[in-house]
């Protein structure tokens, strides 16, 4: 976990993610990033010159073959309080609304409802599990599908709740993630969603595996050049 401690240290420190005192919220899902980060954060607690506190929590969204065992396990091994809360909101996307593109309403519910959840527990920070190829990923799918040049922010402040949403892997490849879970016997729990790997995202990906093969440096380049303010050479 070295790299992913350096990278989450840099974010802390940079973006000032976390203060003393804060009760950091986990939201996790079972997949890869969040269940890196919430043993990151866990192990970062150790040395870290800020002192927080840390629990987690997971959203089901109304879908069979859900099985949380293995995080409630993982939880209980490294010491991190974790709640579960029951929610209808797959079948309401899916069954009841039926809609043809998901992802934004469920996006949109889901953080709702983690959001109150997490502010019923007292929490006043909630992190997540995006890394750096989300971030860029996030990029490219804004300029091309709503001609915009946007991506989410390392830290963001919700004046409506009074919560922070922190994103403490934003300088954290993907690929690092993946070696940590397999280093670590990180457990991690499949999605049931049916629209899982069938999204607009999975083809910025396999757009961004092309881009990294003709530049090799793509990925630490777009990065320098979303934090790059200061030159900004556009349309205005």
């Amino acid at each position: 976990m070295k790299k992913t401690l350096g990278a989450i240290r840099k974010a802390v420190k940079e973006y000032n993610l976390i203060n003393d005192g804060d009760k950091v919220a986990v939201g996790v899902s079972g997949g890869k990033d969040s269940m890196a980060l919430l043993y990151g954060l866990r192990l970062f607690q150790h040395f870290s010159p800020v002192k927080y506190e840390l629990q987690a929590f997971t959203l089901t969204l109304g879908f069979d073959n859900f099985d949380l065992t293995p995080i409630k396990e993982f939880c209980e091994k490294i010491d991190v309080a974790y709640q579960i809360k029951e929610t209808e909101i797959g079948k309401i996307v899916f069954d009841i609304r039926k809609e043809k593109n998901p992802c934004s309403l469920c996006a949109k519910m889901r953080r709702g409802a983690l959001h109150d959840l997490i502010i019923e527990n007292g929490c006043n920070v909630l992190a997540l599990g995006h890394h750096a190829d989300d971030a860029i990923e996030t990029l490219f799918l804004s300029m091309l599908y709503s001609g915009r040049i946007s991506t989410f922010l390392p830290k963001t402040y919700l004046s409506r709740k009074d919560i922070h949403v922190i994103r403490p892997m934003i300088y954290l490849p993907e690929y690092e993630i993946k070696n940590a879970i397999i280093r670590h016997n990180i457990p991690t729990v499949k999605s049931p969603c049916p629209a899982d790997k069938n999204t607009k995202r999975e083809e910025m990906k396999e757009l961004m595996k092309h881009i990294n093969k003709l530049v090799p440096d793509a990925r630490d380049k777009i990065i320098t050049s979303m934090k790059n303010k200061e030159q900004f050479n556009l349309w205005f």
